[in-house]
């Protein structure tokens, strides 16, 4: 009478569930990389210490070389407004982002908010907290 056991172990391993829960991860970390939207200007900002809850609507930069974007597209100062009331349209409320290097002078920063004044969009001036 040859005694046997009955839990035999199954040397073989299904990767089938490992690979579920990679497909899943993979999944999860591109939408959640889709939501983010980074800034694809290096900009050094100003330090300020207030902020504020208004979202904005679109962003104007202004980079150490001059050079004016409208989120990461480039734009030639003089097409500035035009491009801006056709990306606004007739919104209410509208806010505009304004990154601006902090080597870049003040003149230009005062070109755009004067855009945004004669066009009655509210400006925010974009800056790195203290």
């Amino acid at each position: 009478m040859a005694i046997q056991s009955r839990n035999k172990i199954n040397v073989s391993f299904s990767m089938a569930g490992m690979s579920d829960i990679v497909f899943l991860l993979l999944i999860f970390f591109m939408i959640t990389s889709t939501l983010i939207h980074p800034t694809a200007l290096k900009l050094l900002l100003p330090q300020g210490s207030s902020q504020t809850a208004a979202k904005p609507l679109t962003t104007v930069s202004i980079t150490r070389d001059l050079n004016y974007f409208i989120e990461d597209q480039q734009i030639d100062f003089n097409n500035l407004e035009a491009a801006l009331r056709e990306k606004i349209g007739n919104s209410e409320e509208t806010y505009i982002s304004l990154h601006a290097d902090r080597t870049v002078p003040i003149e230009h920063v005062v070109k755009v908010m004067n855009i945004a004044k004669d066009n009655q969009y509210k400006l925010i001036l974009a800056t790195n907290p203290k």
